[in-house]
Formats: structure tokens, sequence, C-alpha cells
């Protein structure tokens, strides 16, 4: 499928040919193809804006991932300690563990933004706390959060030139290049899906985003 960009990161567990498998991803800068095995089963939870792993650096997870060694259908080991698998009747439990014992952290300051606020802070720390809890600049993430937004609002049947003006694009161009770097399709593709290469989740993102979710 089109594994199509993304500003957050995430963690996904999957069963093919009888074996368990988990990865943390990180968050994607731009439109990638992504092998999906036949007959595979997955299951994610997609972390909230400025949520990280600690003890995963963020720099070696942007537009890639690192395998869980030792996953088995029962259990996966974090941190040094052993884990049912998530599943999703228990996915929220196992996110407020993970949460207590300092498995994924969130700097204060992504979602407080996010939100509207206006941190005491400089523009420049500002921007560096951006990158070493979200892997991305600001501008970056706006351009993925407006790129998603806009072909979502093509799949909806807005026209070209509304969207282009809805979202501030300076002409049909932009919009165009900005899709086929973040999305992966042009305007014109996403309003004729036939029985093209899969999208991954495609979904209007929202501009305030708690701390964490599953």
């Amino acid at each position: 499928m089109t594994s199509i960009a993304a500003s957050h990161g995430e963690l996904v567990f999957w069963e093919h040919e009888g074996q368990t498998h988990a990865a943390v991803l990180g968050p994607e800068p731009r439109a990638c193809p992504a092998p999906v095995p036949k007959d595979a089963r997955f299951f994610g939870i997609s972390f909230a804006l400025g949520t990280s792993m600690p003890h995963v650096p963020i720099s070696r997870l942007v537009g890639g991932s690192v395998e869980i060694p030792d996953v088995t259908r029962r259990s996966v080991w974090l941190k040094g300690s052993a884990w049912h698998v998530p599943d999703y009747d228990n996915a929220e439990a196992f996110v407020r563990r993970m949460v207590r014992e300092g498995i994924v952290d969130c700097d204060p300051i992504v979602p407080a933004v996010l939100g509207g606020a206006t941190p005491a802070v400089s523009e420049r720390t500002l921007q560096r706390r951006f990158v070493m809890a979200t892997g991305l600049t600001r501008g970056a993430i706006r351009q993925i959060h407006r790129a998603r937004e806009a072909a979502v609002l093509i799949l909806d049947g807005v026209p070209k030139q509304e969207v282009v003006h809805q979202l501030g694009y300076f002409d049909q161009a932009h919009l165009a290049r900005s899709l086929t770097r973040f999305i992966g399709r042009t305007a014109t593709q996403l309003s004729a899906l036939d029985g093209a290469e899969p999208l991954s989740l495609l979904y209007k993102p929202t501009p305030s985003v708690p701390a964490y979710s599953s």
C-alpha cells in the first residue's frame, strides 16, 4: 500500500505465518510504499503528536522503524519487563501502564502549542523542543496536516480550487506538489480512486490533541 505522511509515531503488532512481530514506527515525512504481507493481521497504537519512547531516540525513527525482538503471541518485552501483547480490549490499560512506567513520555509544550497556547520560551527553544519530541519541525507538521486535510476534502468531492482557497495553497500546482509528496496521489487520482494501490488510514487531523491517545 501507499503509506501517507504522518507526524506521529506508532507501536504496531502483527502476525504472519504463525509468528508475532512488533515494531516502533516513527513519523513519516513523506508518502512511501509499504509492503503488506499476504494474510498478515495488524494491530497498532497511534501515539498523539509529541509522544515518544525515551529509550528509542526519535532520530532513529523518522521515516523508519525499530523492530522489538523476542515477541511471542502472548508477550512482548519492553524496557526489561514482560508485557501481555495488547488487543482492542486492553489497549487503553496497556497505554496507561506505559505512561506510569515511563515507557512513553510527552513534552507538554507540544500539546500546549497545538491547543493554541503561547509558551514563554524563545522561538528557537520552541523549535528545538518540537524537533526533539516529534522528530519534525513545526513547519513540516503543518504541511503534513494540511495535505491530509486537503486529501480528505478532495475525497469528499470538494473542488480543487476551493481546497486551494480554503487551506491557503498558492495555486493548484502548489496543491498538486503537496499531495504528491505527502499523500502519494494527485488530486485527480484521489478523485478517481479505483483498483489502485490502497492508501494507509486517512483522516482529518485535529488541531488540538491530548497528551496520549490509543
